[in-house]
């Protein structure tokens, strides 16, 4: 298929919602802004491009409020000089200059003698821009610029490809001397407002453009200041070159509170302190905070929204960096857990949330996200992080708060998670236009069997057995903590009954792993896959199993050498280039690598903490995106880029601080007050790491990790009285 037209499942997508794989997010290198409920998606020059299968644009729940930005310099593009989102991801700048210019009565200005700086950033639903020229020339110089723009307020869902067989109203722009107001009025019955201001008001002002002209002394400069609002709430009395700056203060100051929460980690090796760097300032932009306090959003462009899923994964990979994270998402979650049961929405009383959106398409009920529950991973996955969280912060508090909605979560797998009563969870979509594969490669051929036919439902897959089986583990520590002793010791034993039919059902003796799945006959799916990775995470698997597990995951058919392979070499839907049949995905390797690390494999957590720092070191800005192609590693080239993954992502993102805590053996007891190393190692690439704040009930301790040849020594550079740490080799 020519790929102009071909369209690639993606990740939340269904089969009639595709992703284009003609907007090739990774060949035209787009930098990403994000705050808050808003995100922006623009090109190296800080352009909105506008065209059919460009998704560019400044988004606001799940809207493009504004599709086309465009600048010229006298009267043409300027040159593109450079462009970057700086480390703390607040500021996008963009630096240019002037083509050469042929002018009235053979008048000619030659390049690069006017130079344009663009400055951008987000803040509280506004898009702020500062523009300043700069005269480089000998002589005076005329400066001309034009700022184009558009509005289409196209839902998130057409923005990214799909067809609407009636919208809307465009209502009149607005217009006076510095502002222009474009609005749509959606079938939704809500009005959705752009408000664009300018300072200092423009020579001309239309409905599509702002021009400005400025002469310029030699060495002079000229500063234009704009703003783009979403939804104007009040008529701000201050101009934009004063809320400019009032807001850049602020936007600064916000990220920098909020990070400080988190552990710092710093080593001897720049490089790698550059992409660790780059993995919190990420982590930290895509969280939103909501009443119930922090919750990552899943990643920009296509999920730049509330997913349940990867909340939870993102908040157990950073649960030892900051476990406010954690506790935002289960308090969200908690929160919107289902009610009653809605086949449209895929919602039953006690699961957990899959994603929400606020489009005009979601609003309409054209898409089914506005509130949807099509995860059959995320119930257990709540319980799994509830205990995990308990175990960081010794937090009952939280634990008494949500103990209902554990309750409900744990009734959920009981009663509705298990369909057939034969003890597994499965799935399968009540809606039509559902997600046919609900886990979290929900790609619609992402199941399947070793002959490469597509496995029916309902399906039980691998790794939800072992969450299900940690949830009621973590239902049992909780309960106990809480005096449920009765209803703690029923989960122990339904784990224990749970774990013995897994292992007997699942297990693959001569392909020496776990079933991917079992289909709707109950017939497995004899598949190998990174799923059996996430086993490692529990300790479901019985101890003479875990070896061949381990061995099968690290063999050169499934590590490409940057990370595990989703399906490895040699099965029947093997493709590298597959978005979950062969791509190397970096929240999957951090999540095996944990397990791998809870099983005491370090060498093999370590290859796979090597091969995604070198990962992140071929990457733009140090930042590991989505997943990338399964190819295998070759000398001196990066992984192959995945066309349309999503850059940042949070779980990508907390994927290197994940791998961190693995090959460190690093864990915490609140009732102790200590932290904990167990056999940790560093890599040959680092000689040595500091952990400035690690906290523990409020104590806090820096420690430095020296390695000694193939030893580690830690030493305690400060602390506060009470915290203890303890090594285990």
């Amino acid at each position: 298929m020519d790929s102009q037209t071909e369209t690639q499942t993606h990740a939340g997508d269904l089969d009639g919602f595709p992703v284009a794989a003609k907007s090739l997010l990774s060949e035209r290198r787009l930098h990403t802004l994000k705050q808050g409920d808003m995100f922006g998606v623009f090109d190296q020059t800080g352009d909105i491009l506008y065209g059919d299968g460009i998704a560019d644009g400044l988004y606001f729940h799940d809207t493009r409020y504004l599709s086309g930005l465009s600048m010229s310099l006298q009267g043409t593009r300027p040159i593109l000089l450079s462009s970057t989102v700086r480390e703390n991801n607040v500021m996008l700048s963009v630096d240019l200059t002037n083509t050469d210019i042929d002018g009235p009565e053979g008048q000619r200005m030659n390049h690069d003698l006017l130079h344009v700086r663009r400055s951008r950033f987000l803040w509280n639903r506004v898009c702020y821009e500062r523009v300043e020229i700069r005269n480089f020339d000998v002589e005076p110089r005329t400066a001309l610029l034009d700022i184009r723009f558009l509005a289409d307020f196209a839902d998130l869902f057409e923005a990214r490809g799909s067809t609407r067989p009636r919208r809307g109203t465009m209502r009149a722009p607005e217009i006076d001397d510095a502002e222009v107001k474009l609005s749509y009025d959606g079938l939704d019955g809500r009005r959705r407002t752009t408000q664009l201001r300018f300072w200092p008001p423009p020579a001309e002002l239309t409905a599509q453009h702002a021009a400005f002209r400025f002469e310029l002394p030699p060495g002079r400069r000229v500063l234009i200041h704009y703003e783009i609002e979403c939804d104007p709430t009040e008529r701000h009395e201050t101009q934009p070159n004063r809320r400019f700056l009032r807001g850049a203060v602020e936007a600064r100051r916000a990220l920098r509170l909020s990070s400080s929460r988190a552990a710092a980690i710093a080593t001897s090796n720049e490089i790698f302190n550059e992409a660790i760097r780059r993995c919190i300032c990420d982590i930290y932009m895509l969280l939103t905070d909501k009443k119930t306090g922090p919750y990552p959003y899943a990643g920009v462009p296509w999920y730049s929204t509330a997913f349940g899923r990867d909340a939870l994964i993102t908040a157990m990979l950073t649960l030892w960096l900051d476990p406010e994270i954690a506790r935002g998402v289960l308090a969200y979650l908690a929160r919107h857990q289902a009610q009653t049961e809605d086949p449209v929405a895929d919602a039953e009383p006690g699961k957990i949330l899959h994603e929400v959106r606020h489009g005009e398409m979601a609003e309409l009920g054209e898409v089914p996200f506005r509130h949807y529950y099509g995860s059959i991973d995320s119930t257990p996955l709540f319980v799994m992080l509830a205990g995990q969280y308990l175990e960081r912060t010794g937090d009952v508090a939280l634990m008494t708060t949500i103990w209902p909605n554990i309750e409900r979560a744990v009734e959920w797998i009981d009663r509705y998670g298990d369909r057939d009563g034969d003890g597994f969870v499965e799935y399968g979509r009540r809606n039509k236009d559902g997600l046919i594969n609900q886990g979290w490669k929900d790609s619609f051929d992402s199941i399947f069997h070793a002959d490469g036919t597509l496995a029916e439902g309902p399906i039980a897959l691998c790794e939800v057995q072992a969450y299900v089986y940690a949830a009621r583990r973590a239902a049992a520590t909780i309960g106990r903590r809480l005096g449920r002793t009765a209803y703690a010791d029923r989960q122990d034993h339904l784990a224990d009954t749970l774990r013995v039919a897994f292992n007997a059902r699942f297990w693959i003796e001569e392909l020496g792993t776990f079933a991917l799945a079992l289909d709707g006959q109950k017939k497995p799916c004899r598949v190998r896959s990174s799923n059996a990775g996430h086993i490692l995470l529990t300790d479901i698997a019985t101890p003479d199993r875990v070896p061949r597990l381990v061995a099968g995951l690290m063999h050169r058919s499934s590590f490409s050498g940057w990370g595990i392979r989703t399906i490895p070499e040699g099965e029947a839907r093997y493709n590298p280039m597959a978005y979950h049949n062969g791509s190397v995905w970096p929240h999957d390797n951090a999540m095996i690598g944990l397990g791998l690390a809870r099983h005491g494999y370090r060498d093999e957590a370590e290859r796979l903490f090597r091969g995604m720092f070198d990962a992140a070191f071929h990457t733009d800005l140090r930042r590991l995106p989505e997943l990338f192609c399964g190819f295998t590693r070759n000398r001196a080239e990066g992984p192959v880029r995945y066309p349309v993954a999503c850059s940042p992502q949070a779980w990508a993102a907390a994927t290197l601080p994940a791998l961190v805590q693995s090959i460190l053996g690093l864990s915490f007891d609140p009732a102790a007050v200590s932290v904990h190393f167990q056999r940790p190692r560093l890599p040959d690439f680092l000689e040595q790491m500091t952990l400035y704040n690690l906290e523990v009930g409020g104590d806090k301790v820096t420690v430095r990790l020296v390695r000694v040849e193939d030893e580690v020594a830690i030493n305690v550079v400060q602390r506060t009285q009470s915290i203890q740490v303890q090594i285990t080799n």
